[in-house]
């Protein structure tokens, strides 16, 4: 059956008042409850947002899982075909959730970390037969109910318009529940090793300051010794969970807003992200990504911001850092894009968030035909921004150095439409709630002529954001 004669999604548009702030804590306690949330809303990064929660089918893989969890994300488009329609925003049904970092010793032979302590899923992913979205340049709210999974016309139709009725009234009345508590609360005895944070009470790291500073280190060894050009180096902080990890987003949220923020509660444990990147965008086959690259901390006076931009933007060193990374990304497109469609068209461009700013890039394509989720993984994933380059040594190396497993940091969270349309951000700025422990690690790009001590003071300065929300200064 062709997409012209599929039958139409059941849309239903909401009331003004029922915002994504005011809807988000009334679907408490549904299961795989998911918010892809700009945040941070403008009219080209942050214009939608989406809520969803109550997947039809769940799709969630170990390491033994990945390849049959891959082949279904691959084949949920062939096997549900859903017309796209035109004024509403861009995710209109089909799987969402996160891709583990650790997910790339499926793709390439990368060594396991000393600890894995909290052992999380490689992916997790709803697939949302029912969305919430919203258009925040118009103002406009819609429910979206696909049908999922029927192929019949009439049989469709009738799902989706139950299923419709069925998140109106929980939304309306709420599911009455609260998150879930953590099926086992992990003893800090049974953690890597943790070590004090003076300067934030109550924080730890994986790495004492000495031992982070040896480590920077060693990765300009190898960049010496002509292993690698760069690699991405982070230390985990991690502390006692304080709330519900929900309330923390909503906290999150207001004190660092971010365009490729998200909540997602995948039943093991909760993703509470302030991403500021985006990975990989698919829309009518064309794909972006949008490394960065380049970091100044802001100080809350315009004029002294305005400096360290400045400062940013003439950095020999980090705009290195950026280019360096924008040349790995246009090759993993060319790999999966039709020929001479890779080009840059934005190069070390300065954007400020609430306490950093950031040189950012865009690099686009056409992406061939016959590309599936499966290839572009394979292609592109985990970012080289958070990896290096060359990407598998940078890899080797970040096993070698960082005592734990990133989980889903330096993974991704979003989306993959019915209709082949794809957005998935960067896992940084993020908090991993599991086993009563708030995961947060924080890192940076390690070249040539990095300072160690200047390396280790950056990773700080992208921590500020997620510290004024777990220490709720």
């Amino acid at each position: 059956m062709s997409n012209a004669t599929q039958p139409a999604p059941y849309v239903v548009r909401l009331e003004k008042k029922w915002t994504p702030e005011v809807v988000f804590p009334r679907l408490a306690g549904s299961a795989q409850r998911l918010w892809l949330d700009s945040a941070r809303p403008d009219d080209s990064l942050g214009r939608y947002s989406f809520l969803m929660a109550d997947p039809a089918e769940v799709i969630q893989a170990g390491p033994q899982q990945v390849d049959a969890a891959l082949t279904r994300l691959a084949t949920l488009q062939k096997d549900f075909k859903l017309p796209t329609i035109a004024g509403l925003p861009p995710f209109q049904g089909g799987a969402a959730g996160y891709f583990s970092y650790d997910l790339n010793r499926h793709f390439e032979v990368v060594p396991e970390t000393r600890f894995n302590e909290f052992n999380l899923p490689l992916l997790s992913f709803g697939v949302y037969d029912v969305v919430l979205s919203w258009d925040h340049v118009q103002e406009e709210g819609w429910l979206i109910s696909t049908g999922y999974p029927e192929t019949d016309a009439t049989q469709r139709h009738a799902r989706a318009k139950q299923r419709a009725e069925a998140m109106l009234q929980v939304i309306h009345e709420g599911s009455g529940s609260c998150e879930a508590s953590p099926t086992r609360v992990i003893p800090a005895e049974e953690l890597a090793p943790c070590f004090a944070c003076p300067e934030y009470p109550g924080v730890m790291s994986n790495f004492p300051q000495d031992d982070y500073l040896a480590a920077v280190g060693k990765s300009v060894e190898y960049i010496h010794a002509g292993d690698i050009f760069q690699v991405n180096l982070s230390q985990r902080l991690i502390m006692v969970a304080r709330s519900a990890a929900d309330a923390l987003y909503l906290k999150l949220r207001q004190k660092n807003p971010a365009p490729f923020a998200g909540y997602y509660d995948f039943g093991m444990g909760q993703i509470v992200s302030a991403s500021p990147e985006r990975f990989i965008q698919v829309r009518d086959r064309k794909i972006e990504s949008r490394p960065i690259k380049g970091t100044r901390r802001r100080s809350g006076r315009p004029q002294l911001d305005m400096y360290w931009g400045d400062e940013l933007v003439r950095s020999e060193k980090d705009r290195s850092e950026n280019v360096m990374i924008v040349d790995l990304l246009r090759n993993d497109l060319a790999r999966i894009c039709e020929d001479a469609s890779v080009e840059v068209t934005s190069l070390c461009g300065l954007e400020s968030y609430q306490t950093v700013q950031h040189l950012v890039s865009i690099i686009v394509g056409r992406l061939r035909q016959d590309v599936d989720v499966r290839d572009l993984l394979q292609a592109t994933f985990p970012g080289g921004s958070i990896t290096g380059a060359p990407k598998i040594r940078a890899m080797e190396i970040i096993s070698e150095l960082e005592p734990t497993a990133r989980g889903p940091y330096c993974g991704s969270l979003g989306y993959i439409g019915f209709d082949g349309s794809i957005d998935w951000n960067i896992l940084i700025r993020t908090i991993v709630a599991a086993g009563g422990w708030w995961q947060f690690p924080v890192g940076g790009g390690i070249v040539a002529d990095s300072d160690p001590l200047r390396e280790y003071e950056e990773t700080w300065d992208k921590a500020l954001g997620l510290l004024h929300a777990v220490l709720d200064e």
